[in-house]
């Protein structure tokens, strides 16, 4: 016999989704209305005004894309980039193979550059090779949560409207807790999702996009029959997805609020809500104690003798990567983290996995108790373990960088 859900309690101290901000779960549970009520659509309107705000751009063309962060990934790029066009992506992680992955499935001329994972590319690498690909399109992870390096963009968007190159990056994961600037960064596409830096959980996924990137993707304009007007014409070559066309995605938000799909009514409540708790204590203010909450876990980590991962002058504030010691089998901490203490820390992918642990203070988890909790956790379980580690030393060290 079934029963019914009732999950554990956990504090998610992993790289991501983290526990949901209260408030964002309490407006999840409010009353559907339809689509097209006035309630509804006003939501959405609202909606796009204070995404605005928190990607910091003027775009009309900022929404929800329905589904996690990788459906505005998949939705940016196919509607960006037609088959045989030129994607360059710089590849610092996991998740600059992703777009990579998703740019060719788009039949796109995939091209990729890489540097050593830890590390982050210079403006001037990214220029050469953006001279020597001649790509449609630059995607660019801005935070790879696998090596938990923050790649600067501010250089970027000069280069790529000097040499007429389309601007994309995932800001999934760092989004809320690290600078961002759309307009000024000269950014043409961003996507994110909630389930980190937002305080929300996975399942919808903020979108914005420049005027020049609306222009190429309504070059594409293909509106469905049933519901198109006499008046309307195709052009181009249309988008290879229906679900993810943002050409019809942005009628369904724009005045026309052509019929695309059913919005996804909880999951809207809940964007909505991540952004307005956001803005309510401030967007600077949010990113300044993601800082703070990242500096003083980087310390206390220090502070029990744990090496850490990659170049710390480009570390993300919302998550450390550290060396797992000889002495102790990286999974078996991990369970007993979670066993004995309710704490989740996550592992990694590919060359890292086995050797780092990936220990996040991303959204509402981003605070000083959550920082000492799981640092006195995590002292406790590497001692069961036969690790040497300084008694009371990362809670001491989370305690000096905090002040």
């Amino acid at each position: 016999m079934s029963v019914p859900v009732n999950p554990p309690p956990r504090l998610l101290m992993g790289p991501g989704p983290v526990n949901a901000d209260p408030r964002v779960l309490r407006t999840m549970s409010t009353p559907l209305v339809g689509q097209y009520d006035p309630a509804m659509t006003g939501y959405m309107t609202e909606t796009q005004a204070l995404y605005r705000q928190v990607f910091a751009t003027t775009n009309e063309a900022t929404m929800l894309v329905d589904g996690t962060s990788r459906a505005g990934i998949e939705a940016a790029i196919v509607s960006l980039v037609r088959p045989g066009q030129r994607v360059l992506v710089p590849v610092f992680g996991r998740f600059g193979h992703l777009l990579a992955e998703i740019a060719l499935r788009a039949q796109a001329e995939v091209h990729t550059i890489e540097v050593e994972w830890g590390q982050v590319f210079t403006p001037s690498a990214v220029e050469e090779a953006i001279v020597r690909v001649k790509p449609h399109l630059l995607a660019i992870v801005q935070g790879d949560t696998s090596t938990t390096m923050n790649q600067p963009l501010d250089e970027l968007g000069v280069l790529c409207e000097k040499h007429g190159v389309l601007f994309y990056t995932d800001a999934t994961a760092s989004l809320g807790g690290n600078a961002f600037e759309m307009d000024a960064w000269g950014l043409d596409a961003a996507t994110a999702g909630l389930q980190k830096c937002l305080s929300g959980p996975s399942g919808s996924a903020p979108i914005s996009l420049s005027p020049r990137a609306v222009d190429v993707i309504r070059g594409r304009t293909r509106i469905e029959a049933g519901i198109r007007d006499e008046s309307d014409e195709d052009s181009g070559e249309p988008v290879h997805s229906n679900y993810f066309d943002l050409g019809m995605i942005l009628d369904y938000w724009g005045p026309r609020r052509l019929n695309h799909h059913t919005e996804a009514t909880t999951m809207l409540y809940g964007a909505y809500e991540c952004a307005r708790v956001i803005l309510e204590e401030g967007r600077q203010a949010v990113i300044d104690r993601h800082e703070r909450a990242g500096r003083a876990m980087l310390a206390g980590v220090q502070g029990l003798g744990l090496s850490v991962f990659g170049s710390l002058s480009h570390k993300m504030n919302n998550v450390v990567a550290v060396f797992i010691p000889s002495v102790v089998a990286g999974d078996a901490v991990r369970a007993d983290m979670l066993d004995d203490f309710g704490i989740e820390i996550g592992t990694s992918f590919g060359p890292l996995h086995g050797r780092v642990w990936r220990i996040g203070t991303m959204g509402a988890n981003a605070r000083l108790d959550t920082v000492l909790v799981t640092l006195a956790a995590l002292e406790q379980v590497l001692r069961r373990h036969g690790a040497s580690v300084p008694s009371g030393g990362g809670v001491d060290a989370a305690y000096e960088a905090w002040g």
